[in-house]
């Protein structure tokens, strides 16, 4: 058992809930329907993250770098992938440029595809 994985994803479960409900309630009065659209998917993946965070945390051998990377992968491409996310949907809202975090989102959605991939290989050693 790791508790840095298992805190991480009650703490992403926890604002996961909390982010959905600001923006179906909130959010959906300034929002366009496509920006609240992104909005959700970057809820959606990060309770995606926190469920497996919760499961890497219980299963998962961080003795192997295999179970290290797999939490640091998903850990911080949720994190990159969401968060850059929820800055773009809210960029006309806030009215501040965030162009720039539109590359971090792919490098978001690949770290998470890391942990993904080093979790099935800790599960084949």
């Amino acid at each position: 058992m790791n508790q840095a994985a298992l805190i991480s994803g009650a703490i992403f479960g926890i604002l996961s809930i909390v982010l959905g409900a600001f923006g179906a309630h909130a959010l959906k009065k300034v929002l366009s329907e496509e920006r609240l659209a992104s909005f959700e998917v970057g809820v959606r993946y990060q309770m995606y993250a926190a469920i497996t965070l919760l499961i890497i945390g219980y299963h998962a051998d961080f003795s192997t770098s295999y179970g290290k990377w797999a939490y640091y992968g998903l850990f911080w491409g949720t994190i990159l992938f969401s968060g850059s996310i929820y800055f773009l949907s809210l960029k006309d809202v806030l009215k501040v440029n965030l162009r720039f975090l539109g590359p971090i989102t792919p490098l978001g959605g690949l770290l998470m595809i890391v942990g993904w991939l080093m979790l099935l290989l800790s599960y084949m050693q």
